[in-house]
């Protein structure tokens, strides 16, 4: 979630360093620390697992003590990814996301055969921080939804209308958010890092990235919980069924709900990223 560079032959979505310098928190480090591939994905799942504490957490604080509401929901997932970032930069750009791995190996030049070894560790990660936050809260869970059923299902998971059928929200429609969230999402994560753009310092493109975050669930939080990453509710997901959840696979009417933060995240991250290459993009002046 970082700007575009060369580094070792390969291109990630990292600002280099200047002048050597390593205080860049996204900055290439020197090519002779360039990491392994096992040192990548370990980066890939601890900048996930982070997002997933502060992110399932608040969810958890607020479902199970009503500490907080939506707001306090929009800014915590906001501030963990900025966290994660931080925690992965300038190891491997960040992606922290299937769907942002997809579309920078598809407009960016990211080697296509790194894209399942970061997705593996990004839902590793994603499901380790979210079982964290799983065991902290095994006390508040079990004390207000024993039978771990949908009531608290949506700490971890999401689902249409973020289990409210009173919201009318179809598999359907939920689908269509998902696409539209993340579409917005990488479009405006290309518009950040784009080096020919505004392309702020690594630090301020990490809360710049955060910030998106927040509005997203701001704006789109009813359909579907603004999952916009397969992972981030794959990984979670996972964890659930593996702890007790039954239901884990599927929505509050019984119908398998699973797939549909993960395919339409993967088809918005393309739509988004697409659009932000074929428009904005083509538009910026010549780098100096």
């Amino acid at each position: 979630m970082s700007s575009t560079s060369t580094a070792g032959g390969r291109l990630s979505l990292r600002r280099p360093l200047q002048g050597g310098s390593n205080l860049d928190g996204m900055g290439d480090a020197a090519p002779q620390t360039n990491p392994t591939l096992l040192g990548e994905m370990t980066m890939e799942a601890l900048g996930s697992g982070i997002i997933a504490i502060f992110g399932t957490g608040v969810v958890a604080a607020v479902v199970t003590a009503k500490i907080g509401d939506h707001n306090s929901i929009a800014w915590a997932w906001g501030l963990g990814v900025t966290f994660g970032i931080y925690v992965a930069a300038k190891t491997t750009g960040a992606h922290l996301n299937p769907a942002v791995t997809l579309a920078v190996a598809l407009f960016k030049g990211f080697p296509k055969n790194r894209i399942l070894p970061y997705v593996v560790a990004q839902v590793i990660g994603w499901g380790l921080g979210a079982l964290i936050i799983r065991l902290v809260y095994a006390g508040p869970i079990g004390a207000i939804d024993p039978g771990l059923t949908h009531a608290t299902q949506g700490i971890f998971s999401t689902s249409p209308g973020n289990g409210d059928n009173a919201l009318h929200v179809s598999v359907g429609l939920a689908f269509f958010d998902q696409v539209v969230g993340t579409a917005v999402l990488l479009f405006l994560i290309f518009a950040v890092t784009d080096p020919r753009g505004a392309n702020p310092s690594p630090a301020l493109t990490a809360i710049a990235v955060g910030l998106i975050i927040v509005a997203i669930g701001f704006a789109l939080g009813t359909d579907a919980g603004y999952a916009i990453n397969p992972a981030r509710d794959f990984g979670p997901r996972l964890m659930e069924w593996i702890s007790g959840y039954k239901g884990a696979w599927v929505d509050q009417n019984g119908y398998p709900y699973f797939w549909v933060p993960i395919i339409g995240p993967l088809v918005g991250g393309v739509v988004g990223g697409g659009l932000y290459q074929l428009t904005v993009h083509r538009t910026l002046p010549a780098a100096d």
